[in-house]
């Protein structure tokens, strides 16, 4: 994602090693011959093609509507059709060109003139009212064409319709979570593997934490009064666990897929911890039967710390804590905390964003940093400010929290060693 940045920072590190005697030319030669070969950018003309692509998509489908009902139904299908022929043409025609942005576009365009086929062919046949079934037929044709062109919209039309498919099956049938959508995405995993994409990645890591929102929105559905936010956090920590286990992995792209897995489980786990914070839905624990989240949480610590074995990584091990303390805090505090205030949670909340912020300056993983950051400064915000209890002891409770931070901090300052003057 940030490929031209680390090599313009490359050659003008390699340049000064170079200068200061800390290299040879010829070796900073080697490393710079090493390198592959950057992917052209996206230029202005490609830009001003995919608006102008979206465009004719956007025309092609009004005026099928507005001539919806004066166009017989054997020449309306037949529009549809040479609609997804004619956009999967000229994407081959734009990758027979090397136009592969363009390329992508066209076939974007043909899964989303394919999605809304499927539902005016419904209209038109009057088939069976079942949405839920035309966004699941959509999001599986849409991840047909993504493997078979590579396109990255493809997949993103198939991940986005398969949220909304999944969503639905879980609102309609008041259960949850809803499975078959884990097929779907660990299709999408492989075909972002395979690429080694990294739009491929964050597109596949965002619908995955997409899907646990939908399944906490399920859960809370269920139940007539406030929920805990468990089940995001549960997803958020089991999203890091694995994500920095598959870090250790030898493939590389089973490692960056990790390290984008693992980012987008960092900011679920600060978003939970923020939220439970502010909405005190931690007084209010309704998992009831819902032990598969327990399962997933602690599946996710479990695996942080299996990461953390194997690569012998003090930040993975401050990850895992991370998980424990914020998923604990989140779904084991009792209701009879209702008639005070929860110090011990808010203790662990913060906690766990002080351990996720330990964690990624151990790893040198910026991302995980700002997550731990942001967690941090939205818990303190929210303890703050919460409108129950007194200020006073709020008050109380934050000095002797930021004092423990420096005897914390005094302490490791002694046991590390120190930086030396660059």
């Amino acid at each position: 994602m940030f490929e031209r940045t680390y090599r313009q920072r490359l050659h003008t590190d390699l340049a000064r090693w170079e200068g200061e005697g800390v290299i040879t030319p010829a070796t900073g030669a080697a490393i710079r011959s090493a390198l592959p070969p950057l992917s052209a950018a996206v230029n202005i003309a490609t830009v001003v093609g995919i608006f102008g692509g979206l465009l004719i998509a956007a025309a092609f489908l009004a005026f099928i509507a507005a001539n919806w009902t004066v166009i017989a139904r054997p020449v309306r299908f037949a529009i549809l059709l040479a609609g997804i022929v004619g956009a999967h043409g000229a994407g081959a025609a734009f990758a027979h060109g090397d136009r592969k942005a363009l390329a992508d576009i066209a076939a974007c365009v043909g899964t989303i003139v394919f999605g809304a086929a499927i539902a005016l062919v419904g209209q038109m046949y009057h088939l069976g009212g079942d949405f839920a079934g035309g966004m699941m037929l959509w999001s599986a044709g849409a991840l047909v064409a993504a493997a078979a062109t590579g396109s990255r919209g493809a997949l993103a039309v198939a991940l986005a319709a398969g949220c909304i498919w999944s969503g639905m099956r879980m609102f309609e049938e008041s259960q949850a979570p809803h499975l078959p959508f884990v097929a779907v995405w660990l299709s999408a995993a492989g075909l972002a593997v395979i690429w080694n994409s990294s739009v491929a990645r964050h597109l596949v890591a965002l619908a995955g934490l997409a899907w646990w929102g939908l399944t906490q929105s399920a859960i809370i559905d269920r139940f007539s009064d406030h929920t805990t936010l468990a089940t995001f956090a549960a997803g958020g920590t089991m999203f890091l666990g694995a994500g920095l286990t598959l870090t250790r992995l030898q493939r590389e792209t089973l490692r960056q897929f990790g390290q984008t897995l693992s980012t987008y489980g960092a900011f679920g786990l600060a978003i939970a911890c923020a939220l439970t914070t502010i909405a005190e839905t931690l007084l209010h624990s309704t998992l009831g039967n819902e032990i598969w989240v327990v399962l997933c949480g602690v599946a996710g610590v479990i695996l942080c710390f299996t990461g953390a074995a194997i690569g012998r990584s003090a930040g993975m091990a401050f990850a895992g804590a991370a998980g424990a303390l914020g998923f604990v805090a989140i779904a084991g505090w009792a209701p009879e905390a209702a008639s005070g205030e929860p110090w011990l949670a808010y203790a662990l909340l913060l906690g766990s964003m002080l351990c996720l912020v330990v964690s990624g300056m151990l790893d040198e993983v910026q991302p995980r940093v700002v997550a731990g950051w942001l967690g941090l400064a939205a818990t303190i915000a929210a303890i703050t400010w919460a409108v129950r209890g007194s200020l006073l002891r709020r008050a109380v409770f934050l000095a002797v929290a930021g004092l423990a931070a420096v005897g914390l901090a005094t302490a490791l300052g002694k046991l590390m060693p120190k930086e030396r003057p660059r």
